[in-house]
């Protein structure tokens, strides 16, 4: 496939960023944007010129009003979307958010209204179900120390 000069078309994803972070009970963090119905992850996507990590901060701090240091990368995620376009998405690993952190959350009111704390097994009614995929493939990642490849939101062996 070409371009209209000639140039071998390549494709330019979309890249997005998102974070995990979990309280003492091992429920994970969930914001709930203003613009949709469903709920999300901290996260976004990226700024010209940015990298994944530093998106995702940009985007905790920019949601959640914190700065925490981010963590590994969980998940990579080839998500190509219908309408949207290739999209390449990001998870990254928040660990524990400390109560005394919890309680520094200011929430920006604009992109973000509330945000709460929800078990794996509440993921797949409050996540539209490429993210809860995503979500969980991250909490496997986790678990066992590794990084997933999904396509999709599904592994890739």
């Amino acid at each position: 496939m070409t371009d209209s000069q000639g140039h071998e078309a390549v494709a330019q994803p979309r890249a997005a960023a998102g974070v995990l972070f979990f309280d003492e009970a091992d429920r994970v963090l969930l914001v709930k944007p203003t613009y949709k119905l469903s709920w999300e992850i901290p996260g976004g996507y990226l700024h010209p010129g940015e990298t994944p990590s530093e998106g995702a901060a940009r985007e905790v701090k920019e949601e959640l009003g914190i700065t925490p240091l981010l963590g590994r990368l969980l998940v990579a995620d080839w998500a190509p979307h219908p309408t949207e376009g290739d999209k390449l998405l990001f998870v990254f690993d928040g660990g524990l958010l400390p109560a005394e952190e919890q309680a520094q959350i200011n929430l920006d009111g604009v992109e973000v209204g509330e945000y709460a704390f929800h078990t794996a097994d509440q993921i797949d009614v409050l996540l539209i179900p490429r993210l809860a995929r995503r979500v969980h493939a991250a909490l496997a990642a986790g678990s066992c120390s590794g990084t997933a490849y999904l396509e999709h939101g599904t592994p890739r062996p």
